[in-house]
């Protein structure tokens, strides 16, 4: 069993790398922003993918980042967002299909008619 923590980081990660490919010349500042982490909790994020070999940085003249800098995902890095994406979105239906049954359950408990309390004598 994946501890929460890891599963965190893993949702993380995932989110990260799915910006990026989306939109590699994002400065850290922008991403932290789109992700709502602070910008130390994603250059962590970055040194960890770029570390495993997921993300690499590359120069790039047009790039809006001031350094002129764009976050490029590997080939590697490529086939573990397609992992990723398929964790998430097991997860995310497990978490859907729970919610759902709650939400069931709080509507049948809603509508249930209160019972009568005996008067006391």
């Amino acid at each position: 069993m994946t501890s929460r923590q890891a599963k965190i980081q893993e949702d993380t990660n995932y989110r990260v790398m799915r910006l990026l490919e989306e939109n590699p010349d994002l400065t850290q500042r922008e991403l932290a922003e789109k992700l709502g982490v602070s910008v130390g909790g994603l250059n962590y994020c970055l040194k960890a993918l770029t570390g495993k070999g997921l993300v690499k940085m590359q120069n790039f003249a047009n790039s809006k980042n001031k350094f002129g800098y764009v976050y490029v995902l590997t080939p590697r890095g490529i086939a573990e967002k397609a992992r990723l994406t398929g964790a998430f979105l097991m997860r995310k239906m497990e978490e859907y299909e729970a919610l759902k049954a709650e939400i069931e359950a709080l509507k049948k408990e809603a509508t249930r008619k209160p019972l009568k309390q005996e008067s006391r004598k």
